[in-house]
């Protein structure tokens, strides 16, 4: 029998914590025993004293095991059950496409997200956005669309990390989020009480990343990638540029809009594509379904070139209560902003330098995201037609269209649009959209 004051004075001491005392403090977590001024005395001694991988490793499987554990042996599936993770950006629509991708050669991917937190856009807000998609379904059907789909994206049902949930929630007031231990324990317990057999996480460096530098990026990639596999799942990273917006548009409908352009072969970013498809290769190496990245490229384009990528998206939204014809009438599916017109720069110049976050903080004032977590959302605001770096502008071109509810809402988005935006007279160097793969 452990003391909860004792485990917390032993991590103040710079002391490593044993398997058995995670185990009780977590357990105390999820049936209340240990209070919140515990977690959060746990949660800042952790902040500042760090944790051994070991430590990392028995934290994330505790939190795991502290509710429900998926399994999927009983459905008898023919193929690796497999899943990614972001760290999340701005205008990253990449899951939209990646679960299909990776049905259409083979995988499983039950897909559990996220509502957007901060500046970063929510897969499970933009799946929202779709008339009668089903995020919450019962257990069965999400089992029945993952076998006979072979995705399913959805929300956390309650009894996934219980523990996760209530521990994240004390860090989040008491300034502890930030710690690369507990961000490691909080995002993998959820993705492997999913079950899964492998696991491609996508870490994002730059302006709109959630971590402030790029060794930090790395640092949070290698912790990822080594703690995942140390609790029995075979997990790589890459590290991905978020100092631009990923694809052409952010926020909610508009991305969704630009998802399923992207699987019908309407239009493709260049950086988006490459970033969505680095990421499926990856999956696909990981579940032995392409013996290297050149096979998984070469399936995955295939994939999308006979429109079995574009297939698996519309039977995956049908199954989950949508439109029946959503893919080929998706326009008078999504919402529509009821104003929509250009931001222009103040000058002519080359694109230099982007501020990503605050590019993401003008979707959220149009109404595309939370300041509160119970604030309503709008989906059909946004941006599209979004500039890159190294383009340039001029009283033709503009920095991007604003979707917006009212003029005074477009007058705030452009003026932020604007600022976030810095111009120059001579392109800077591209940056790659992949930099560097982390693998166990």
């Amino acid at each position: 029998m452990f003391l909860p004051q004792e485990i917390i004075r032993a991590k103040r001491d710079g002391k490593a914590l044993s398997k058995a005392q995670i185990d009780f403090f977590v357990d105390g977590i999820r049936n209340e025993s240990v209070t919140e001024g515990q977690i959060a005395a746990l949660a800042m001694a952790v902040y500042f004293q760090g944790m051994s991988m070991d430590e990392r490793i028995a934290l994330t499987q505790a939190m795991r095991d502290s509710g429900e554990v998926l399994e999927w042996a009983s459905l008898n599936l023919n193929g690796p059950v497999l899943d990614k993770h972001s760290t999340g950006g701005v205008g990253d629509v990449v899951s939209l496409m990646l679960g299909p991708m990776v049905a259409a050669c083979g995988g499983y991917v039950p897909m559990i997200s996220g509502r957007g937190l901060g500046h970063t856009g929510g897969t499970l807000d933009k799946f929202d956005a779709i008339p009668g998609y089903n995020t919450a379904p019962d257990n069965t059907l999400f089992r029945q669309v993952v076998k006979e789909v072979g995705v399913a994206i959805i929300g956390q049902t309650g009894n996934l990390a219980p523990a996760d949930k209530r521990f994240y929630a004390t860090r989040d007031v008491t300034s502890t989020v930030e710690s690369v231990p507990l961000i490691t324990a909080s995002i993998l317990s959820k993705k492997l009480a999913a079950g899964l057999q492998g696991l491609a996480l996508d870490v994002k460096a730059g302006s709109g990343a959630f971590m402030p530098s790029y060794e930090l990026s790395k640092e949070l990639a290698q912790s990822l990638v080594t703690v995942a596999n140390g609790a029995g799942v075979k997990t790589s990273a890459l590290i991905t540029d978020m100092s631009q917006v990923l694809a052409w548009s952010a926020g909610n409908a508009v991305e969704v809009r630009e998802a399923v352009r992207y699987l019908r072969g309407d239009e493709r970013n260049p950086r988006l594509h490459e970033v969505t498809m680095a990421l499926c290769a990856e999956m696909l190496m990981l579940g032995g379904l392409a013996e290297n990245e050149a096979a998984a490229r070469d399936k995955l384009q295939q994939a999308l070139d006979s429109g079995r990528a574009a297939e698996a998206f519309a039977r995956m939204v049908s199954t989950l209560g949508g439109p029946l014809d959503f893919i080929e009438r998706y326009d008078v599916h999504l919402a529509q902003a009821a104003i929509v017109k250009p931001v222009y720069a103040q000058q002519a110049g080359v694109v230099t330098q982007m501020n990503t976050r605050e590019l993401g903080l003008a979707v959220v004032a149009l109404g595309g995201g939370r300041r509160r977590a119970d604030d309503k959302l709008d989906y059909s605001v946004g941006l599209t037609e979004i500039i890159a770096l190294g383009e340039s502008v001029d009283n033709q071109r503009p920095l991007a269209m604003i979707h917006a509810r009212t003029e005074a809402d477009w007058q705030e988005a452009a003026a932020q649009v604007q600022a976030a935006i810095s111009l120059g007279e001579q392109a800077p160097a591209a940056l790659p959209a992949v930099y560097e793969r982390i693998a166990p």
